[in-house]
C-alpha cells in the first residue's frame, strides 16, 4: 500500500542540464523571430515552461502571445532541445548532484513510496532532460509544464495521477515536494504538502533558508536523513 508520494522538480534539483534549455529557448526565439539572446536575462529558473515561453514571446515581439503562438514556440523548442542536451553531455557540462543516484536507487526499493515528477517542464521536454541521466524509469507519473500555468496546480495534478496509481486518498501529510528554488516552497505549501529544498541548483542558500521549507538540504548525501523525512525507519 502506498504511504508517500515524492514529488521531484528537475533542473537543479535531479540534474543539472547545462543550461540546455536556456539555450534551446534562445534558439527557437531567434528562429521564429531573428531576435538573438532573449532569455539570457530572464529568470527561468523555478517557473513552467508555459511561462517562459510566453514570456519570451513578449520580450521577442513587444505583445502578448496570440492563440497557437507558444504552441509554434514550443514546437520549436522541442525540436531543438534534445541536440543541446546531448552537447551539454558531451562537454560535461551535465550533471547530477551529489548523492541522487544513490538515494534515488534506495528510494525506488522502498515498498509504499510513490516517486514522481513535480517539474514546469512540459513532459516531452522532462524526458529529454532526464535522458542521459538515466532516471526516466525512477518516475512513472507526474505534473508538467503543460498542466498549467502556475506551480501549485501542477503539484496538485501530480498528486491525483498518485493517487489514481494508488488507488487510494494518499493524505496531502504524506506528499513531499523536493526542490532546488523558493519557488518550489512556496508552491508544495500552497498545494498543502510537505516542502525539502536542496541547496544543488539554482537558488542561493540564503533564499532557501527565506523560504523556510519543512526540511532543508544541501544535497541528497546521507541517506539516512532522507529515508528519516519521509518517515522510513532504518536499521542501524
Amino acid at each position: 500500500m502506498v504511504r508517500s508520494v515524492l514529488l521531484f522538480d528537475i533542473d537543479g534539483t535531479l540534474i543539472r542540464a547545462g543550461g540546455a534549455g536556456r539555450a534551446a529557448l534562445n534558439h527557437a526565439v531567434r528562429r521564429l523571430h531573428g531576435k538573438a539572446g532573449i532569455c539570457d536575462e530572464l529568470a527561468l529558473a523555478g517557473r513552467t515552461d508555459l511561462w517562459n515561453f510566453a514570456t519570451a514571446w513578449r520580450q521577442a515581439t513587444g505583445r502578448k502571445a496570440p492563440a497557437g503562438a507558444v504552441d509554434r514556440l514550443q514546437r520549436e523548442y522541442l525540436r531543438l532541445l534534445p541536440g543541446y542536451v546531448r552537447r551539454a553531455t558531451r562537454e560535461r557540462r551535465y550533471v547530477l548532484p551529489a548523492g541522487i543516484k544513490i538515494l534515488l536507487r534506495r528510494l525506488s526499493r522502498e515498498p509504499g513510496l510513490l516517486l514522481g515528477l513535480g517539474t514546469g517542464n512540459i513532459e516531452r521536454g522532462a524526458r529529454i532532460k532526464l535522458g542521459p541521466s538515466g532516471f526516466n524509469s525512477y518516475f512513472r507519473f507526474g505534473g508538467f509544464g503543460g498542466d498549467g500555468l502556475r506551480r501549485d496546480v501542477i503539484l496538485k495534478k501530480a498528486a491525483r495521477r498518485a493517487r489514481a496509481l494508488a488507488r487510494r486518498r494518499v493524505p496531502a501529510r504524506d506528499i513531499f515536494v523536493i526542490g532546488d528554488t523558493p519557488y518550489d516552497v512556496a508552491a508544495g505549501r500552497a498545494a498543502g504538502f510537505k516542502t525539502i529544498a536542496v541547496g544543488t541548483g539554482f537558488a542561493s542558500w540564503a533564499s532557501l533558508v527565506r523560504s523556510r521549507p519543512d526540511h532543508l538540504a544541501r544535497d541528497f548525501k546521507g541517506v539516512a536523513k532522507w529515508l528519516k523525512w519521509f518517515g522510513i525507519r532504518t536499521v542501524d
